[in-house]
């Protein structure tokens, strides 16, 4: 009974647009330096004094904990990476 409807209103062509579209005029997407690459949620167990001493550092850096944490990785790999 749905179809019924679906088809009596939409035009058959309309399930299909891509005969309409022109290749030969489609652009490159332009670069965007500035959006933030997309992240993933990661679960990572630690001693809790460790997480209490990263907040600790992380406040008296003016940063959330989770940045600071991040922060931290990124310079590690960059040192293993020259090293």
């Amino acid at each position: 009974m749905k179809n019924k409807i679906r088809n009596k209103y939409v035009p058959a062509e309309a399930a299909n647009s891509t005969k309409h579209l022109d290749l030969t005029k489609m652009r490159r997407a332009p670069d965007m330096p500035h959006l933030k690459p997309s992240t993933t949620t990661v679960n990572l167990r630690m001693p809790l004094s460790l997480l209490n001493e990263l907040k600790l550092q992380a406040n008296q850096r003016d940063v959330p904990y989770q940045s600071y944490m991040k922060i931290l990785l990124a310079q590690s790999l960059k040192m293993q990476k020259m090293a």
